[in-house]
């Protein structure tokens, strides 16, 4: 299958009442093209990393009443699942399309991770465009821009990750389900390799730590 986008109906999917009816719809309109985005970007990661890549499209299987508000496929490095590792997003909203870089709450070592990221402050802040996004809950749409981010601010945020147990820290590109990338396959495409690129250093600064800690 190729990839062609997404289109107003993926994201109208998480306007429809009921568990069961939004997930029939996800599995069946949304879940083919996050494998296709899966195959095709385990192997682009792959090739950047230097490690074998998996993708894991998100199952919701623990919901039993209400139905996800968005939906993804995850890349790590493991075959048996991603939560516990720091790892690579595609995923959607009802609002827009998001690729992150993640490290959430069940990492055994975001606490190292944390520590890790602030004393590279400066170069984390210089490296990230200003129009990128932060988030510190993968379950919310609400994010903050790098640009708008002090300093005092972006240490307080990686302080967090490092302290509080169910802290997460997420970063990444937002783009809006109207931009025209988003309905275009290969323009899509070529964003996703232009925000996993810029993403490469946060990926590699954790994996260091996960790989002398975990």
């Amino acid at each position: 299958m190729s990839f062609n986008g997404f289109c107003k109906d993926d994201f109208r999917v998480f306007a429809i009442e009921g568990l069961d009816a939004r997930m029939d719809e996800i599995k069946n309109r949304v879940q083919p093209k996050l494998h296709t985005l899966g195959e095709e970007f385990s192997r682009y990661l792959a090739e950047k990393t230097g490690q074998e890549m998996y993708y894991h499209v998100a199952k919701h299987a623990r919901r039993t009443v209400n139905p996800p508000k968005d939906t993804w496929v995850a890349f790590a490095n493991n075959k048996r699942g991603y939560k516990m590792l720091p790892h690579f997003q595609i995923g959607l909203f009802r609002t827009h399309v998001f690729v992150w870089f993640a490290v959430i709450y069940e990492s055994p070592v975001k606490e190292k991770i944390g520590e890790a990221f602030a004393e590279q402050l400066q170069e984390i802040k210089l490296h990230i465009p200003s129009s990128y996004q932060w988030s510190v809950d993968h379950t919310k749409p609400d994010t903050v821009d790098h640009g708008h981010l002090s300093d005092e601010t972006l240490r307080e945020m990686f302080h967090r990750l490092a302290k509080v147990k169910k802290a997460e820290l997420l970063c990444g590109m937002n783009l809006p389900s109207e931009d025209p990338a988003v309905k275009d396959g290969r323009l899509l495409t070529e964003k996703i390799k232009e925000a996993f690129n810029i993403l490469l250093p946060l990926y590699h600064i954790s994996m260091r730590v996960y790989e002398n800690e975990a």
